[in-house]
């Protein structure tokens, strides 16, 4: 099983990064898809997530509005779309699946928003 996170980088304020995380070696199109974000000294936070039926979208209120999660079954890759970026932002990305009571975790992406 691997859960590969990729699109990080250092990003001006007010900036975009597109993260994706591509999947293997599970049924993806089976679990919810998350991310998850860490900033150093800070707990990991819920970002957002896509169910595996119908694709109901679920985002924490600090990003409702900037950032977009999405998935490609087909690829077996979800996405997060990230605009308006704030140095508030700055954290480590992971990528989650979950389901049939199991749960995976990719490695993470450094996000960086700084001028």
């Amino acid at each position: 099983v691997q859960l590969v996170e990729s699109g990080g980088g250092l990003v001006q304020p007010g900036g975009s990064l597109r993260l994706s995380c591509a999947a293997s070696g599970f049924t993806f199109r089976s679990y919810i898809m998350t991310w998850f974000r860490q900033a150093p000294g800070k707990e990991r936070e819920l970002v957002a997530a896509i169910t595996n039926v119908g694709g109901s979208k679920h985002y924490a209120d600090s990003v409702k509005g900037r950032f977009t999660i999405s998935r490609d079954d087909a690829k077996n890759t979800v996405y997060l779309q990230m605009n308006s970026l704030s140095p508030e932002d700055t954290a480590v990305y992971y990528c989650n699946a979950a389901g049939r009571g199991i749960v995976y975790w990719g490695q993470g992406t450094q996000v960086t928003v700084s001028s």
